[in-house]
């Protein structure tokens, strides 16, 4: 009768004997259905079971086994099954739990060669051959131990891949694949003897680095890290450029322990990130400083719609001397923070899908105080970039019309270039069915981002917007002037208004008016206006002949 008993030693530490090979080596996962293919190359034929767990063995007493399994932790500690399981030479199991795998050794007189295997199947990834998180744990805090008791400085830098994700959703998953793998020996060829480098998961990579030199040798193996990601990748023919990210610690100088050590590193690759990607960043407590307060506004702006906290503040648009409407502006008035500039929240309630929600108040807040005005005034909203590739836009603008009474003609929805990069059906329909509803529809900062000729053919606008960065210095730059000259007779000939945003000054004014353009918007006009200073701004314009306009 087979006796089952829990062995004593770990994976790793149980007696030497004769050495046996890696094809009795079985794989099957938590309900016991073979596993096949796990180290990512073709296996021996021996290695692959055909068969459930229970049909290679029998021979078992099948609830005994599967309680004793299930009640097998990850400690390491294997399961061992002795007697004759039926088979010539075979003198029993030892199975193993590694994660959500069951690894069975089908035992002759020893399993070193197999235990070996395991070992190194549970420390490194087996689509790399790097070392794992598990093993890169053990190594960081066994190395934070030796460098306390010395003068020794240990630096990690974690790095990922900068647009990996396009070469798994373009070239699909083994591209991606063996994009890693190459990215795996481009790290290990900078790397000396005293450097190690780890794959954590996905395009998630660690080096750890020490001896005599750092922190100032870890900065240098960063950016030769990046350095070594400038150069294409070649897979099936196809040239790739995928960067590195790199935020870089230091202990002793910024953390002790090893997640001191992991916060500081992913914080500065945050960083590294934030500045535009593809470059190292060291770890500075700043960092944290900004980080932290960024999280306070998010979880903050999480309440700020449902705590009555943002508010819209309108800024006049004028035609030939005379205001024709306002754009609505979104503001944030933090109790504790006061004024957040939008353009510190909107980025995070895009990233954090609140902004069609947000954008749908603000829709309605401007379509109401719109109602207010005389009846050729239009009110200007903008669309975030998710709030428009968000399923059901059209739907929602015309119920809100239709809610507030407000005629489709007097609202139009300002829209950014990146709203645009992509020229799918659903970008042009969504454009077109606002048009449609006679909807006015603007391009806005026009001239900042792509620029792209082709929008302009493409989708129906009916306004562009010139960005103020060309209006500052007009009065003296020739080339802005240039440039604004185009847009405006670019835009008129196929028949668009066209507004140009930051007027402050006279002088721009003029210049402006002698090229033809429509509309004004800046400071020289007003400054962005409380609701309750919008009727005193109305009755004072409404005489057409306000010295405060330009004419």
């Amino acid at each position: 009768m087979q006796k089952i008993r829990a062995a004593r030693s770990a994976l790793g530490q149980t007696e030497a004997k004769t050495s046996s090979s890696i094809d009795r080596l079985l794989f099957f996962d938590r309900d016991f259905n073979p596993v096949e293919n796990l180290l990512g190359n073709e296996l021996p034929a021996s290695v692959k079971p055909a068969a459930s767990f229970w049909e290679h063995f029998p021979e078992l007493d099948k609830s005994a086994i599967t309680l004793a399994l299930r009640s097998l932790g990850d400690s390491a500690q294997p399961l061992q099954i002795s007697g004759d399981l039926g088979t010539p030479a075979s003198h029993g199991l030892t199975i193993y739990r590694i994660g959500d795998l069951f690894a069975v050794v089908r035992s002759e007189e020893s399993a070193d060669d197999e235990r070996a295997t395991l070992l190194h199947l549970a420390t490194h990834d087996p689509l790399t051959g790097l070392p794992n998180r598990r093993q890169f744990g053990e190594d960081l805090a066994v190395l934070l131990r030796e460098t306390a008791g010395s003068n020794e400085t240990l630096s990690l830098m974690q790095l990922d891949l900068d647009d990996f994700k396009p070469v798994n959703d373009t070239l699909g998953h083994p591209a991606g694949d063996k994009l890693l793998q190459l990215a795996a020996s481009r790290i290990q060829e900078c790397l000396t003897s005293d450097d190690r480098a780890y794959r954590l998961a996905g395009d998630e990579f660690t080096v750890i680095s020490r001896g005599p030199g750092h922190p100032a040798k870890g900065h240098q193996l960063a950016e030769a890290l990046v350095d070594a990601f400038k150069k294409p990748f070649t897979i099936d023919g196809i040239a790739l450029f995928v960067g590195a990210s790199i935020g870089i610690s230091a202990a002793p100088p910024d953390g002790t322990s090893p997640e001191q050590l992991m916060k500081a590193s992913d914080v500065a690759l945050y960083a590294a990130k934030k500045d535009g990607r593809g470059r190292a960043r060291p770890f500075d407590p700043s960092m944290l400083e900004l980080l932290e307060q960024r999280e306070l506004l998010r979880r903050s702006l999480r309440m700020a719609l449902v705590q009555q906290q943002f508010s819209v503040e309108y800024q006049p648009i004028a035609e030939g001397g005379c205001i024709v409407g306002f754009e609505a502006l979104l503001r944030w008035n933090h109790p504790l923070l006061g004024k957040i500039p939008p353009t510190a929240f909107i980025p995070m309630a895009e990233a954090d899908g609140m902004m069609p929600e947000i954008g749908a108040w603000v829709l309605e807040q401007a379509c109401r105080e719109a109602m207010k005005w005389p009846q050729n005034y239009i009110v200007a909203v903008n669309l975030s970039a998710a709030e428009f590739l968000t399923s059901g836009l059209t739907d929602r603008v015309s119920q809100t019309l239709d809610l507030i009474g407000l005629p489709p003609d007097r609202l139009e929805l300002e829209i950014t270039e990146s709203v645009l990069l992509e020229r799918t059906v659903n970008n042009i329909d969504t454009l077109n069915t606002l048009n449609v509803l006679g909807i006015r529809i603007s391009l806005d900062d026009f001239g900042t981002e792509y620029s792209s000729l082709s929008y302009l053919k493409t989708f129906p606008f009916d306004t562009i917007k010139i960005d103020k960065y060309f209006i500052t210095d007009l009065e003296s730059d020739l080339k802005g002037q240039a440039i604004v000259r185009c847009i405006v007779n670019l835009a008129h000939d196929l028949a668009m208004q066209v507004t140009a945003e930051g007027v402050e000054t006279p002088g721009q004014a003029e210049w402006l008016r002698s090229v033809g353009c429509d509309r004004l918007q800046g400071y020289l006009i007003s400054r962005p206006l409380p609701v309750e200073a919008i009727g005193e701004f109305i009755t004072r314009a409404e005489t057409c002949a306000s010295p405060t306009l330009p004419q």
